[in-house]
């Protein structure tokens, strides 16, 4: 006589058992209650989370690209010197031979001398305090974020013309294209009375957005040889601003860059500028992950408590099953589909809430915006003028994970206490 073999882990009848436990009526204990509450709880927590992740990535995103965009990558300065005139300075006097060498190290893009001075800016009886960049036509040209024509006012072929201004300093001033802008600066003529300060007026040919609320407020464009007579830097630059093809990993381009640059040349790099920043998104990304992780495991826990009345409740049903001879693995495997069934639907449900709510933030902010009367977003507090989200696939993995092991891992122990449940004890008060 052959002999019987068992059935396979995880066999049709499990399934069918486990499946009508889970549609149990609110007769029977509001079991279908309890697995609602729980798929509702995972859902949601899930959802926060990748909407989270997706919110942090997108600000990091968009605040890298907005440094990246439209600063140095690497700026190369000279150290303390004493120039002809017995006066400490820091000044490039060689910039041109300076930046014909640093052009040559591999994976250098472009290189840019500049002349850098803080000013007084004026219009219609308003003054603004503004850091002026005096930079050949080609070379602002080459600054994505600052040359970009979608977000830009006027013509770069009329930059030498007159000056370029942040889109910031343009509201502050009350200005527009045309106009005309006085630069006060305190570093002006030698006279026999001492320095007096130099005041000239510029016309208004370029209006950018660079996206950077601090940018867009505080700077202006000028084109180079003006700015070396407006700032007495007559054949001197202040610093090469050095733009590279992998600006992610600018140190492995600190030693040759320094090395082109020559002796008693130093560098500073965008991450020696914004490196504390970027290290504490980092560290609350972190923090954000574990805090809303705990979120994941509440809603799990939910599980168990159904998954306790479940057991509960069928215990009659166990100690008649387990005298038809289901095994003590059948049975944990039936309640296990009960809970991680329970995990699977809301995670799916999380996951797609998430990818909604990262693709859409645009309108939902909006929306936000107006039924809170506007001024949700302050971008002199957080630097970009909008929220952004970054859909990452590594965060939605990891969102996934976290919530279908931890409710895997919690629906193991009510599934081992209906296991272990003696049909003796069961079935002896029925």
């Amino acid at each position: 006589m052959p002999k019987a073999t068992s059935p396979a882990p995880f066999a049709p009848y499990e399934w069918m058992i486990a499946w009508r436990y889970l549609g149990a009526r609110r007769s029977e204990g509001g079991v279908s209650v309890m697995t609602w509450i729980s798929l509702i709880g995972i859902a949601l927590a899930v959802f926060a989370l990748i909407a989270t992740l997706s919110v942090r990535a997108g600000f990091r995103a968009e605040f890298v690209d907005t440094i990246l965009g439209a600063n140095a990558h690497v700026t190369v300065y000279h150290m303390q010197r004493t120039d002809e005139a017995g006066r400490q300075t820091r000044t490039l006097p060689d910039y041109t031979a300076m930046a014909d060498r640093v052009r040559t190290v591999e994976g250098v893009e472009r290189v840019a001398p500049l002349v850098k001075g803080q000013v007084m800016a004026n219009a219609n009886e308003r003054n603004a305090g503004v850091e002026v960049f005096g930079i050949a036509k080609d070379d602002l040209a080459g600054i994505r974020r600052v040359a970009d024509p979608d977000t830009a006012r006027g013509s770069l072929e009329m930059f030498e013309q007159g000056i370029a201004l942040g889109s910031g300093v343009a509201q502050l001033l009350g200005v527009g294209l045309g106009d005309s802008v006085k630069l006060i600066s305190p570093n002006g003529v030698k006279t026999a009375f001492g320095v007096s300060p130099r005041v000239k007026a510029y016309e208004v040919t370029y209006i950018f957005t660079a996206g950077r609320y601090d940018i867009d407020r505080t700077r202006i464009y000028m084109p180079f040889e003006e700015a070396q007579l407006y700032f007495n830097r007559e054949g001197v630059a202040d610093e090469l601003e050095v733009i590279i093809t992998e600006p992610e990993a600018v140190q492995k381009f600190e030693t040759a860059i320094a090395q082109a640059a020559g002796a008693g040349a130093l560098i500073w790099t965008w991450r020696d500028a914004s490196g504390g920043f970027l290290r504490a998104l980092d560290i609350e990304d972190n923090v954000m992950f574990v805090i809303l992780s705990v979120l994941v495991l509440i809603a799990a826990m939910n599980i168990v408590s159904g998954l306790i009345m479940l057991v509960k409740n069928k215990g009659r049903d166990i100690g008649i099953l387990r005298t038809m001879g289901l095994t003590e693995g059948a049975v944990l495997r039936v309640f296990f589909i009960c809970g991680a069934f329970t995990g699977i639907i809301g995670t799916a449900a999380g996951v797609i809430l998430g990818c909604l709510f990262a693709v859409y933030i645009d309108p939902i902010f909006a929306m936000v915006n107006y039924f809170s009367g506007g001024g949700v977003w302050d971008p002199s507090i957080r630097g970009i003028y909008a929220l952004p989200a970054k859909l990452q696939l590594a965060d939605v993995i990891s969102a996934v994970a976290l919530s279908l092991g931890l409710s895997f891992v919690v629906t193991i122990f009510p599934a081992r206490r209906a296991a272990r449940m003696n049909p003796v004890e069961a079935l002896r008060y029925e």
